[in-house]
């Protein structure tokens, strides 16, 4: 049996194992990573022999840790061992081990936007729905904020009101975002449980958009993964991701990522956002926050094309569309609690 990681930004580990009497036997550990001593690497197959099959990531990780003990490993540790080692045993998935959906929704207001994360991830939990990446369109503008987040610490209502940007909570963690139609890029992953068993959520947040990663490198964009849930350059913040697990075992991933969003209207809607942009030094009229208008010359619709083409070529796809039965039941949870004020209001 064989498993395979590949660490985000970082090197693939590969392990092979058999099982008998319920206890791995002959493990061996393999990759392009770099490893000193050479004895270190017979090592850690040694000291992974012997554990049960059921071992949990955390276990297995201590056991590899102990044979690195005063080794020097670059590109990969303990913990991505024990991912692969989760693979090869059944317990985990790769993204090899999946073919995705990809969808193009229509533009639709954000309420519905939010609401259908919440459907897709659970019809995903249901077994209805395989693996899926959704790109967002929407139709208003809103004021998006986090599950956790105090509404009227987050959010300038009047200032809202001014600018027609409803507020709308979501049901992942995370930040606020200001979202006008056309000024960011928005896309959702709907994934089974098994493809970040053994991640915590640091890690699950950069495996989760790795592919995001290698299509801005294929932009021109010198982009890297600041954790916890950030994507930069070298000229500043591109996106920021959430996450939420459902009891189901299906992950919701999503990210919004600036493409050319008005910095005024920003502060004027998000009082945490005048925080941030004045520590930026942002505060000239009309200043805009564009870094993938500005670092690519491309339209918007251009980069989401390259984002779906880079996702397409790195993993199995099909392409996919939100079932009717999706549809109403989004609509319904609009009714019932997207858009109700408790709902919106729940911190307040």
């Amino acid at each position: 049996m064989r498993g395979e990681y590949k660490v985000p930004s970082g090197k693939l580990v590969r392990v092979e194992t058999g099982v008998a009497a319920g206890r791995l036997t002959g493990t061996r550990v393999s990759g392009d990573f770099f490893l000193e001593p050479d004895e270190a690497l017979e090592a850690m197959g040694d000291a992974l022999d012997g554990m049960r099959a059921d071992a949990s990531k955390a276990q297995l990780a201590e056991a590899v840790r102990g044979a690195l003990a005063g080794a020097t490993a670059v590109g990969f540790d303990a913990d991505a061992v024990a991912v692969a080692t989760r693979r090869a045993l059944g317990h985990a998935t790769g993204w090899e081990d999946h073919e995705f959906q990809v969808i193009r929704t229509p533009a639709v207001s954000p309420l519905l936007n939010v609401a259908l994360d919440q459907v897709l991830t659970e019809e995903l939990g249901a077994g209805r729905r395989g693996p899926t990446l959704r790109f967002w369109e929407w139709d208003e503008s809103a004021v998006i904020i986090g599950s956790f987040q105090s509404l009227r610490n987050e959010v300038d209502t009047e200032g809202a009101a001014r600018h027609g940007a409803r507020v709308i909570r979501r049901i992942s963690g995370g930040g606020a975002m200001f979202m006008e139609p056309g000024n960011t890029i928005s896309y959702s992953l709907y994934v089974p449980g098994s493809l970040v068993d053994g991640l915590s959520f640091e890690r699950s947040y950069a495996f989760l958009d790795d592919w995001v990663i290698g299509a801005l490198h294929g932009l021109g964009i010198d982009a890297s993964y600041v954790p916890l849930n950030d994507i930069a350059s070298p000229a500043g913040k591109i996106a920021g991701a959430a996450q939420k697990r459902l009891a189901g075992g299906a992950v919701l991933h999503h990210a919004t990522m600036a493409y050319d969003m008005d910095a005024d209207k920003m502060t004027d809607v998000l009082r945490i956002g005048r925080e941030k942009l004045s520590d930026k030094g942002t505060r000239s009229a009309n200043k805009r926050v564009d870094p993938l208008r500005s670092q690519t010359g491309l339209g918007r619709a251009e980069v989401i094309d390259a984002l779906e083409a880079a996702f397409r070529a790195r993993h199995r796809t099909v392409t996919g569309e939100i079932t009717q039965r999706e549809w109403d039941l989004a609509a319904g949870l609009v009714e019932s609690k997207f858009g109700t004020p408790e709902w919106t209001a729940r911190v307040p």
